[in-house]
């Protein structure tokens, strides 16, 4: 009797592990690739919680093709080869379907050959400098003319206070370099003369800004001028307090900063940056329905899971927007599909569209892989939201090739079959 019993033991163990085993087979595993740990952890880190909250959403409602969606989260900890040897074990270990992620271009750029490689699928959510197409990643973020470009007309107007100097200060890496470069010949076909152009970089996490913020004012002195900012991560937090300290208050010279939304705002004092400025796709004071209901999701998930920070004072901001809809483009593509496949996927994403928070239906161009998107530009304001003072009537089309550098009309607007 006790044999039986063992031979049942094991049968039933048996039995155990093949029922394991066929619910494992029965998820699609999706990479979650950000810093959360590192300089660009203050941007990313809800980027990831936003990533796991619409996945448990999709799961909640029957996952995709039947299958509910696996997370596998990555922290990169804000280093860029370490960035790519993850990716590797994404694709090529933990074999997920697609992978969500970076920030940085220079994160993007690290990993692009990895997927290239692979013949694997990133969505990226983060504005960009452009100047990139390829046909493993989707773009969800802005391209320069979604952002950067309207940004500095803006400013060039009566309404933006008719700038005249501008100020281009940045991080220093490829984003910002190639960004400016793009923004330095914008301004010279507008007639901005070189010595009205200040430009300057600081290394990732730099924190001692009271030198550049007094030769700010300095140059500032010659003429009305506006600093546009594409200073990355935690060193935001020291500028706009030096910004602060200074007196430079934005009636005085504006910031249009370009990676400072929300979130990034909330480990600042914001009563002396108010009037200051953002260029995003989305800010979470607009008022619409869709809005409305994507705030309180996330407001009730973040107190749910008792998110540091979050769960105190729920924030949203446009990557985690453009994150949100990038994973929802996904699972429409492959139930389109009916494959994970990734040619599959990619052929089944051209056109699809989705209703976003900002509260326009934004769509994934027929070619380019980057989202047709509105462009709103925000006042800060003394509660650490966003007045929208301007904003595009409809979704703008990216151009990935900015017409502003040199030989770009002879490139493609999409991708290279590989």
């Amino acid at each position: 009797m006790r044999h039986l019993t063992l031979k049942t033991l094991t049968a039933a163990l048996a039995v155990a592990g093949l029922s394991f085993s066929a619910q494992a087979a029965d998820t699609i595993k999706v990479g979650v690739l950000h810093a959360l740990s590192g300089t660009m952890a203050i941007s990313e880190t809800a980027l990831k919680d936003m990533a796991l909250m619409t996945i448990e959403d999709i799961n909640a409602k029957g996952g995709v093709l039947g299958k509910k969606l696996e997370p596998v989260i990555i922290d990169t900890a804000s280093n860029w080869p370490l960035a790519a040897e993850k990716a590797k074990q994404l694709i090529g270990q933990d074999k997920v379907a697609v992978t969500f992620g970076c920030w940085t271009s220079v994160c993007r750029k690290s990993v692009l050959p990895v997927y290239e490689e692979n013949n694997a699928l990133l969505f990226y959510p983060v504005q960009y400098e452009g100047e990139e197409l390829s046909k493993n990643v989707f773009y969800t973020g802005a391209a320069p003319n979604q952002q950067a470009i309207p940004a500095v007309e803006y400013l060039m107007s009566e309404d933006g206070g008719e700038a005249k100097r501008w100020v281009l200060l940045g991080t220093d890496y490829v984003y910002p370099r190639t960004a400016n470069k793009i923004l330095r010949a914008f301004l010279k076909a507008k007639g901005v003369d070189d010595k009205d152009i200040m430009e300057t970089y600081t290394p990732f996490g730099h924190s001692d800004y009271q030198t550049i913020v007094a030769d700010i004012k300095r140059f500032a002195a010659g003429g009305k001028t506006a600093v546009v900012s594409t200073i990355n991560g935690d060193s935001n937090v020291p500028f706009y307090k030096e910004l602060g300290n200074a007196g430079l208050k934005a009636t005085d010279v504006p910031v249009v900063a370009f990676s400072v939304g929300e979130e990034e705002l909330r480990g600042l004092d914001p009563k002396p940056l108010e009037g200051h400025l953002a260029a995003w796709n989305y800010f979470m004071s607009v008022k619409n329905p869709t809005n409305d209901a994507w705030i309180k999701q996330w407001s009730d998930y973040a107190k749910a899971k008792r998110l540091p920070g979050q769960s105190t004072k729920p924030l949203t901001n446009d990557p985690m927007e453009a994150t949100y809809v990038g994973i929802h483009m996904w699972k429409q593509a492959v139930e389109k599909a009916g494959s994970v496949d990734p040619d599959k996927v990619i052929a089944a994403m051209a056109g699809q569209s989705f209703e976003a928070p900002s509260g326009f239906t934004l769509t994934m161009d027929e070619k380019n892989h980057h989202l047709h998107k509105p462009v709103l530009i925000g006042e800060i304001r003394g509660d650490g939201q966003f007045n929208v003072v301007w904003k595009t009537a409809a979704p703008v089309k990216a151009q990935p090739w900015s017409p502003y550098i040199e030989g770009n009309d002879k490139k493609k607007d999409e991708p290279e079959k590989q």
